[in-house]
């Protein structure tokens, strides 16, 4: 595995300051121009909705967000090609002076965040960003890209994951994922989400995580017959000996890989199991594991793909598939069923040089995109069960002892906590001032961190259809300001 450090620059050998929509720069040239650049702002990163239909999201893309603040800048050829950019009235869009700016940027941001591989909840803060105004403004686009995606990729790799049991899932997506970085970082938030292995090779070098994969159609339709494609490859390959049996006739085939298997067997080898990629996966399941238990290849594993996902791998446990290991690939790559997470960036409060912190909100018509005003912090609340709700508190308020949590969708409903309850702040420290503060934590650490979260959660939660909504609110001082502020804009 490559120093984690180095993975965007290893992938891109480009800074990617410039991985951002025009109009955060246009932005960030008003803001330069006429004097608002250095005023401090905060920022958070959320999303309004648990994908899928679900109860629950995965937490994902951190560590690319690490790396991208450590190599964040404005090279030479970037301000160059900026500098070519033409208005409506075909003169510079921007001024040189800001260019120089560009180019001379350092960050000076703070940047607290959610762990990945923490179970998280629609409005509450992932990312928590805090610094000059003009820097918050051009970290928005490439945040967003991050976090949304992973994010979205681990959730939908945990929901297949869990309905597999103690199966392996193994991540095959790379042929249908959305572009190379998609390919990358959807093997980065499956790993995270649960799946044992990847067929990506490239994320397995980048990321460290386990790589498989046998033979396709092609080779053994490269050969006069089926057998003799099975035998070759063993010759071959006698060490990594799956099958795929559907090229002809499935259950021929799966006869042709137990008479190799015995020719394996006889050299020392083992036949690790076969693949079954097309047809009636239960049915072939089942027929496959009683032709390869009666010939004694008791250990051998049945695998199965073909546009597999939660829905399906559960019907066919419950029809009673001998399916011992899972391969997913594009439901799982793509996030097939819905394709975006819709997080969102929004300005909370702004501190004008020598002046005072001003709490803001973005108002709407619909109730939920609405936003929070305040330096936002998430506190979870557990009792002897588990995890009992999530409560997001304004920093420049404070908590106090006695809390009262409202749902800000429905006044009426509150909640309250103890002083002494047993409580953990989400967001933690990563950057201040731009300079990292915390460790860096090993992909497998986050993987197991997903399994331990989801355990303090009741099973109502993780229920894929019609989930337990699980309670997320404001603080009663935040709900307070929150609604003076949308009284006073109104």
């Amino acid at each position: 595995m490559l120093d984690s450090h180095s993975v965007l620059r290893q992938i891109y050998g480009t800074p990617l300051g410039l991985l951002t929509d025009l109009y955060q720069l246009t932005m960030a040239h008003a803001y330069w121009k006429t004097g608002g650049a250095e005023s401090e702002a905060v920022f958070h990163l959320f999303f309004r909705s648990n994908p899928f239909g679900g109860g629950y999201a995965i937490s994902a893309g951190l560590d690319q967000v690490i790396d991208y603040f450590n190599d964040y800048q404005f090279d030479a050829a970037d301000v160059a090609y900026l500098s070519e950019l033409r208005g409506n009235d075909d003169k510079p869009l921007f001024e040189p002076g800001f260019l120089t700016h560009l180019k001379e940027l350092q960050l000076q941001c703070d940047l607290d965040a959610i762990p990945e591989g923490t179970v998280v909840f629609p409005h509450q803060p992932l990312l928590r960003v805090r610094g000059p105004l003009i820097q918050c403004q051009l970290l928005e686009t490439a945040l967003l890209n991050i976090i949304n995606f992973q994010t979205l990729v681990a959730t939908k790799a945990s929901r297949i994951t869990s309905v597999c049991g103690d199966d392996p899932v193994l991540e095959f997506g790379l042929r249908r994922a959305q572009g190379i970085d998609g390919a990358l970082s959807a093997s980065r938030a499956a790993f995270i989400g649960g799946c044992a292995a990847t067929s990506n090779v490239l994320a397995g070098k980048l990321f460290g995580i386990p790589v498989k994969g046998t033979h396709a159609h092609s080779w053994v339709m490269c050969f006069d017959n089926e057998r003799e494609a099975f035998e070759t490859y063993a010759d071959a390959m006698p060490n990594n000996c799956v099958f795929l049996v559907d090229t002809y006739d499935t259950l021929q085939g799966v006869r042709h890989a137990i008479d190799v298997g015995q020719r394996l067997k006889e050299r020392g080898h083992q036949m690790v199991g076969i693949r079954l990629d097309s047809g009636d996966l239960a049915y072939l399941s089942i027929e496959a594991r009683k032709l390869l238990d009666e010939a004694g290849f008791h250990d051998a594993a049945i695998v199965a793909s073909n546009d597999l996902d939660e829905q399906i791998i559960r019907s066919l446990k419950e029809q009673g598939a001998q399916i011992s290991v899972w391969g997913v690939g594009t439901k799982l790559s793509t996030a097939f069923d819905q394709p975006a997470l819709g997080g969102v960036y929004k300005l909370s409060a702004i501190k004008p040089t020598g002046g005072q912190w001003q709490p803001k909100t973005k108002l709407s018509e619909q109730a939920i995109k609405t936003s929070t005003p305040g330096i936002l912090q998430v506190r979870r609340y557990f009792d002897d069960q588990g995890a009992q709700a999530d409560m997001i508190f304004n920093e420049l308020d404070g908590a106090s002892d006695d809390c009262v949590m409202i749902d800000p969708l429905d006044p009426t409903r509150r909640k309250t906590f103890a002083s002494d309850q047993k409580h953990e702040d989400l967001l933690t420290p990563v950057f201040r001032n731009g300079t990292r503060v915390c460790e860096r934590i090993s992909l497998a650490k986050i993987r197991t961190r997903r399994e331990q979260q989801l355990q303090q959660f009741h099973s109502g939660i993780r229920r894929h259809t019609y989930p337990h909504q699980y309670p997320v609110g404001l603080e009663t001082k935040l709900n307070e300001l929150k609604t003076n502020l949308i009284l006073q804009a109104r």
